[in-house]
């Protein structure tokens, strides 16, 4: 099962053998061998379990069982199926395997580890680095090489690598584990078989050499005898593991064997496997992207470096390290306790020191005010005198206003005066010159006037006399017609005056 943990931000990287104590350390790309490997906080540490040094099952658990108590009941299954002892407390770490052909249970591959290998194992490579940010079983390294498209295809891949003192055969269906198994033919193993067959002692360097550099090609017949005696019982044990794996996980047919050693490539190998088990063979070798400083690297810690390439989604997260690094300060029970005391300190301190700060503060404020009112009074002063000033200049130029409108009006009315004097006078003698003559022309005398004027209208009254009325309706019928632009004529009645014997009427001409 996956935990999720923040991922720190490295410089380089330190891949591990406990087993040989090689270390390498890649850095911008390229990877070296580390001869005296030391603590560095920007380095990030991997290293590997071993089949020999674990214990490997898949256990089956009921999908109804809830996810709090998963871990729990693997654990207890894990006990129960490998007569594990109660009285010591195995690691255990699980990957889950999905089997779609089941449908009401749960697979997990179960990784068992007894503590003291973990103590033993990796104690003296501590002693050097003080911490292991990953310990992962060796067949889970195996993943990466799908992930970064070194191998394309899927189906069912066999993976078989010789180390010194253990040899794996791990089987991915999918691109994803089913299961690994640990062969007997380690490089050691097989170097004491050699010296059996051949009859003799040879070192190990010559026989490491002898499979490195000439494989079955070997020129020495009897090495070449001995080597494909060797390496037929080799593939015969790998024939039977394959073939329990087949049947155990339902699995139809191997399409691909990737095989290789710690020493390099065996010439030869993969054609002789291909030959003796039926089944497509290719070396145990692939091109990472790494530069190599120190010339060849074991394939093991190219797959190391590789797997911490990966986001912790794309790992599979079964990691056995108890070698952890400190948690953050702040996070360790010293820190919090360190962190407590400082903010008590802090909290004695702060009243007084805040009281003081909002004193000072205070004491700043008003001094800054008390300088912003005596500023702004001066200014209010000499603007309110100001303002009483123009105030009493307004005053004075309003009555001089008043006194020259008075002034105006008084000489306006004056030449209204003899305006009315110079223009309607002479103006009123000449229209009753105009209205005379048309009396005359039409026998009717003017006995009197009246001049009226309202508002803007200006009104005659005319007292007219005639012989015979008829007089009086002419004149009247005539004035009507040539003046009716000018004059609203109006004439109420003719009276008849019998001592006289004239006829009387009273003409009134609106203008």
């Amino acid at each position: 099962m996956k935990t999720k943990e923040t991922k720190a931000k490295f410089t380089s990287s330190l891949s591990i053998n406990p087993y040989s104590q090689t270390y390498y350390k890649l850095s911008d790309g390229s990877i070296t061998i580390e001869k005296k490997p030391a603590y560095a906080k920007q380095q990030q540490t991997i290293a590997f379990l071993n089949n020999k040094s674990f214990i490997s099952t898949l256990v089956s658990i009921s999908k109804n069982i809830p996810e709090e108590d998963l871990q729990d009941a693997l654990e207890n299954k894990v006990y129960e199926e490998l007569a594990l002892d109660l009285a010591i407390e195995y690691s255990i770490q699980f990957v889950e395997y999905y089997d779609t052909a089941d449908e009401t249970n749960r697979h997990y591959h179960a990784f068992v580890v007894e503590p003291e290998v973990l103590e033993n194992e990796f104690a003296s490579t501590v002693d050097k680095i003080k911490y292991i940010d990953q310990i992962v079983p060796i067949p889970l390294l195996l993943k990466p090489l799908y992930q970064k498209e070194l191998i394309l295809d899927s189906g069912v891949h066999c993976f078989i690598y010789f180390q010194e003192h253990d040899a794996f055969l791990a089987v991915y269906n999918n691109q994803e584990f089913v299961y690994t198994k640990s062969l007997k033919y380690s490089m050691r193993f097989m170097h004491e078989t050699f010296c059996e067959l051949l009859g003799e002692q040879i070192s190990y360097a010559d026989f490491t050499n002898v499979m490195s550099q000439e494989g079955l090609s070997t020129l020495n017949h009897e090495h070449q005898k001995h080597l494909i005696k060797l390496l037929g019982d080799t593939f015969l044990h790998v024939n039977d593991v394959l073939t329990y794996a087949k049947r155990a996980y339902n699995l139809e047919n191997i399409d691909q064997i990737y095989m290789g050693s710690y020493t390099g490539i065996i010439p030869g190998i993969d054609e002789y496997s291909q030959t003796y088990l039926g089944i497509a063979t290719n070396v145990f070798q692939f091109d990472y992207g790494l530069i190599s400083g120190s010339g060849y690297v074991d394939e093991i810690h190219a797959l190391m470096h590789l797997y911490l390439q990966q986001d912790e989604s794309e790992q599979y997260t079964c990691n056995f390290t108890i070698y952890h690094r400190p948690p953050p300060f702040s996070k360790r029970s010293s820190g919090q306790l360190l962190i407590a005391l400082a903010a008590s300190v802090l909290l004695a301190f702060a009243y007084p020191v805040m009281y003081w700060s909002l004193t000072y503060t205070e004491k700043v404020r008003y001094k800054i005010l008390d300088d912003i009112y005596k500023e702004t009074h001066a200014t209010r002063l000499t603007r309110e005198a100001a303002i009483t000033l123009k105030e009493q200049q307004k005053a004075d130029a309003d009555a001089l206003l008043t006194a020259e409108k008075n002034a105006y009006d008084e000489k306006k009315q004056t030449l209204i005066k003899i305006h009315e004097v110079k223009v309607n006078y002479p103006m009123k003698a000449t229209l009753l010159t105009e209205f005379t003559t048309d009396f005359n022309k039409y026998n009717t005398q003017l006995d009197g006037i009246i001049y009226a004027e309202n508002n803007d209208t200006k009104e005659f009254t005319f007292s007219l006399i005639a012989k015979r009325d008829r007089d009086i309706t002419s004149l009247v019928k005539h004035l009507t017609k040539a003046k009716f632009q000018e004059y609203d004529f109006r004439l109420d009645e003719i009276l008849y005056d019998a001592e006289t014997m004239v006829y009387i009427g009273k003409l009134k001409a609106q203008l």
